[in-house]
């Protein structure tokens, strides 16, 4: 018996929050079966973890899809995991051995992602970070609306220094497995240059460039998401 269709696993990014992929999740409809994650967004070896233990109580064959940090998260977690079939970068880290979302987002120029930061100490130690309420629309979505865009500033949910700055462990998972790339040419977190850069050593089935898509394209241009999810989907089903 071949295998069932892939269940759809959508992991949010830093500044995001799991209802950031409910556009996504309208447009790939009833004949697709998809689940958000809440990203706990503390550390990659961590956050990996959880995302496999939600890949295990799926019980079935997966396609990951990781937004911005959400990157990081599906490509240490598909390792050498047998349930997954495929990944998808949305505006997304796609990183080799031993890079970190830091390490990525500065090899290029272009990101303005730092000086919008607000940073306070959190009881585990260390720092998080969230965008401030006063920039986050020009700098993380500026192709949504007023009202969408103060919407997601207040429930946006802060990442940890240390997430940011964890390397992938082990071998990266984009080498085994197809990938598909979409993202915008407008990213103000990502330089859209450290995309191409990332799609192209990765050798993926499918790359789309959006043109004048932000960073959060998830939310201001689901089409064009979904179309890319369910290429992944029908290219592994």
């Amino acid at each position: 018996m071949p295998d069932p269709q892939p269940t759809i696993v959508l992991v949010h990014g830093a500044f995001a929050e799991s209802a950031s992929w409910n556009g996504v999740i309208e447009r790939l409809g009833a004949a697709y079966d998809s689940v958000a994650v809440a990203n706990p967004l503390r550390s990659v070896a961590g956050d990996a973890a959880y995302l496999r233990d939600v890949v295990g109580g799926i019980g079935g064959p997966v396609v990951l899809v990781g937004h911005s940090y959400g990157g990081m998260v599906i490509t240490q977690a598909a390792a050498g995991n047998t349930s997954v079939r495929a990944l998808v970068y949305v505006n997304a880290f796609a990183p080799d051995t031993g890079e970190s979302a830091l390490s990525l987002s500065a090899k290029f120029s272009g990101s303005t992602l730092a000086d919008t930061l607000v940073k306070y100490p959190v009881s585990t130690g260390g720092n998080e970070v969230a965008i401030g309420q006063d920039q986050y629309h020009a700098q993380f979505c500026a192709d949504s609306s007023d009202d969408v865009a103060a919407l997601m500033a207040r429930t946006q949910r802060p990442i940890t220094e240390q997430g940011l700055g964890d390397k992938l462990n082990g071998d990266a998972a984009w080498r085994s497995l197809p990938s598909w790339f979409v993202f915008g040419d407008a990213d103000k977190n990502i330089p859209a240059e450290a995309h191409r850069f990332m799609a192209e050593r990765a050798n993926p089935r499918g790359q789309r460039e959006v043109v004048g898509g932000s960073h959060a394209m998830a939310v201001a241009r689901p089409a064009e998401v979904a179309e890319t999810i369910i290429e992944a989907v029908r290219g592994v089903s």
